[in-house]
């Protein structure tokens, strides 16, 4: 059972690191990622929002009223 672990070298201590750092690397930027995509929302719907206010308010100042009036 008590068997005797074969030395370590540099290239398995470094070849282990590696192998870690990928994979904290690889969930950091799906974190990100997904962080950016719903910032990126936030802000296309905040514009288009703005957008159409804008749009309605000009529409109602620039629309000719008709009145008619009966005699």
């Amino acid at each position: 059972m008590n068997a005797i672990p074969e030395e370590i070298d540099r290239a398995d201590i470094e070849r282990k690191f590696r192998e870690l750092e990928s994979d904290v690397i690889g969930t950091v930027g799906a974190g990100i990622k997904s962080y950016a995509m719903a910032g990126g929302a936030v802000v296309l719907v905040t514009v288009i929002g703005i957008a159409y206010l804008m749009g309605r308010r000009r529409g109602k100042k620039r629309s000719t009223v008709v009145e008619i009036r009966r005699i």
